[in-house]
């Protein structure tokens, strides 16, 4: 007699969902025909950086992908330019039907043509998934209309007057307008099935609250967090010198958006603080980096420039706190605070000393430099206060931790941020965490994200989470962190010293070896990604395109898909960012040139320009068999057939039966 696999206990549970014969064979019937299909799209984003708008556009166009589908259903049928508009309608429905409807002197012609046109571009984006799954990306209220007409055609003479009467009904009726612009949606929810964003969401740009509310709605993704998500994530479990950096980076770059109006963080106190302290001091330093469209008058410049230093003063204060209660991370070469000579206007580093740009630091004792003066602490514990209490900001990062980790595999890709920790001979360095345990590869980022969880945990115990809420600040800027992963960051020498040979900040060797096609097979090893096709794909590091530098390293091995998103990055890079597209054929890595606006793109059809580049192709049209969900769904099958060998020879009962 066949041994049954299963613990009995197991099937029983199972029994549950299949109650008979014939729900585990349709089920059965249902895996094994999707196995069958193409696999569905994957969409990789890296370093959005607050950059809202371009990130809404790159959702809604899949980077090109529904460009590309619109061209190949109709080229040689209709005009570029209504190809153009069809585009633009899909991307931005509610808008563009507003300027439609203003000019077409036909609107019902033009809801004819829209809809049948709309209704092909969605057949053909749903065509790789099963109806079920299409079924459950509809709108409740035109589920069944659309269900009918993406499976009957105009083409077929039994059913060419049966489509042709629901379409003028939805005209007739005046639903048009609500019709299209569902449909629309529909597209760009069956365009892409799976967003990876391979961290730092947050800094420089202004909407960062809005990529996460977009990402609140989106129907699948995940994230790997970067370091700029980790500061933010700091601030909010309640790292002093995290709210600090979030503080100066967002007034370096003049951009308080997402601090003042997208989480309601009263910056009054600090500016209060800062004209009171600062008031007579020029802050030449610390005058912010002004981005496009983002004019300040003389007055505002000033105040944020006098903001700026008085929260990067308590800053350097609180991580020489961190720094030396923390002995074990060796950074307390970084109190730097410590090595002015406040009478000579110097600061000594590595027994050298370096003149100072400025020395005016009227809160700074010389006796205890890393000492908050009584107003500082008061002002400190206001911030603190209102990144605790921030409902919306809270809500937010446990947005990234239920969707978040510090690495990822999925379809014998292997997704972080930044960097694996190396050796200078390649080999996966142990780094020291909690208790002097030490780990490196696939257990190091793992026990980072558990350590990074349990800051936020009530039940952890108290030395751990003071530990974890600490380590935040060393995600940040420590040598060995898989976020970081340089000699030092730079911060204060930027500031304050006039030797720019200081500013160097020597990366780690993971970036010095990446190229190495031998050392990301060790990686990929390390962390259990198997197969010929295998990759590692990061972000992080702005791949400068305009020099020449080509975001494919190690052979192929390796995809860095950080092309700077971020205005910030734009003069560097000479592009405006990469994102990777992974379909049944194969990766296309898509080249962007900056976003303009959603205005232009509404009223003039000017879409992100992008260069595809065929990265890898596929020798066969890759299904779902072919990936991890595939393997998933063979396990599940597995087990039915188990069920039903049950059934049929009488070890289960079936249920319902009459």
């Amino acid at each position: 007699m066949k041994k049954l696999n299963r613990d009995m206990h197991y099937l029983q549970l199972l029994s549950t969902s299949f109650p008979t014969i014939a729900s585990a064979a349709t089920e059965i019937i249902n895996l094994e025909a999707i196995l069958n299909l193409p696999k569905g799209t994957e969409h990789f984003l890296a370093d959005l950086h607050g950059e809202s708008q371009a990130f809404k556009h790159v959702l809604k166009n899949a980077s090109g992908n529904i460009r590309r589908k619109v061209s190949e259903l109709f080229k040689g049928d209709i005009r570029e330019a209504e190809r153009r508009e069809l585009c633009t309608l899909i991307y931005y429905p509610e808008e563009k039907l507003e300027l439609i409807k203003a000019a077409e002197e036909d609107i019902d012609d033009w809801y004819h043509i829209t809809i049948h046109r709309l209704v092909a571009v969605c057949r053909d984006v749903s065509s790789k998934y099963s109806r079920s799954k299409v079924r459950k990306s509809l709108p409740e209220e035109f589920a069944y209309i659309i269900e009918e007409l993406l499976h009957e055609r105009t083409d077929d003479i039994n059913k060419a007057a049966y489509v042709s009467v629901i379409v003028d009904t939805i005209i007739s009726t005046g639903r048009a307008d609500d019709f299209i612009v569902a449909l629309c949606n529909v597209i760009q929810r069956l365009a892409i099935d799976q967003l990876h964003i391979l961290g730092d969401i947050y800094d420089r740009g202004p909407g960062a609250h809005i990529i996460m509310d977009t990402l609140r709605q989106y129907h699948s993704w995940d994230i790997q967090w970067g370091n700029h998500d980790m500061l933010w994530m700091g601030a909010a479990a309640g790292n002093n010198a995290c709210i600090c950096n979030v503080l100066r980076l967002s007034l370096r770059y003049a951009n308080l958006t997402t601090l003042e109006e997208g989480y309601g963080i009263n910056l009054v106190p600090l500016a209060t603080f800062a004209m009171d302290v600062y008031g007579d001091d020029p802050c030449e330093e610390f005058m912010p980096r002004l981005l496009k469209g983002n004019q300040l008058d003389e007055k505002t410049l000033r105040l944020t420039a006098q903001m700026h230093k008085a929260i990067s003063v308590i800053q350097f204060k609180k991580e020489a706190q961190i720094f030396h209660r923390r002995p074990e991370w060796q950074m307390e070469d970084r109190c730097l605070l410590e090595h002015i000579d406040y009478q000579r206007g110097v600061c000594t580093i590595d027994g050298k000393e370096y003149p100072m740009t400025s020395c005016h630091f009227p809160t700074i004792d010389p006796k205890y430099p890393n000492e908050l003066t009584g107003e500082e602490y008061q002002l400190m514990e206001k911030l603190h206060h209102s990144f605790r209490v921030c409902e919306k900001l809270q809500k937010h990062i446990k947005m990234l931790l239920s969707h978040g980790c510090m690495y990822s595999i999925f379809n014998q890709n292997l997704l972080f941020h930044a960097s694996c920790p190396l050796n200078a001979d390649g080999s996966l360095k142990q780094v020291e965490l909690y208790n002097g345990e030490h780990y490196s590869g696939h257990e190091l980022m793992h026990n980072i994200g558990m350590l990074v969880r349990a800051a936020f945990e009530s039940d952890t115990e108290k030395e751990l989470r003071l530990f974890a809420r600490d380590y935040f600040l060393y995600l940040w800027c420590g040598k060995d962190s898989p976020l970081f992963d340089k000699s030092k960051m730079a911060t204060f020498e930027r500031y304050f010293l006039k030797d720019k040979d200081t500013y160097k900040e020597d990366k780690g060797y993971y970036f010095q070896l990446r190229d190495n096609e031998e050392v990301c097979d060790r990686i990929l090893d390390a962390f259990g990604v198997r197969g010929p096709n295998r990759h590692i794909i990061n972000g992080h590091v702005p791949v400068h395109a305009g020099a020449g530098e080509n975001p494919i390293k190690a052979n192929g091995r390796l995809m860095v898909i950080d092309g700077g998103f971020s205005e910030a990055y734009h003069k560097e890079t000479g592009i405006a960012g990469y994102t990777l597209v992974y379909h049944s054929r194969g990766f296309q890595l898509v080249q962007h040139e900056p976003f303009m606006s959603a205005h232009d793109a509404i009223q003039r059809g000017i879409d992100i320009k992008s260069t595809t580049q065929l990265v890898e192709l596929s020798a066969h049209r890759m299904l779902v068999a072919d990936t991890d969900k595939g393997e998933e769904l063979r396990s599940q099958i597995t087990d039915l057939r188990e069920l039903l060998y049950a059934y049929r020879h009488g070890i289960l009962k079936e249920k319902n039966k009459i």
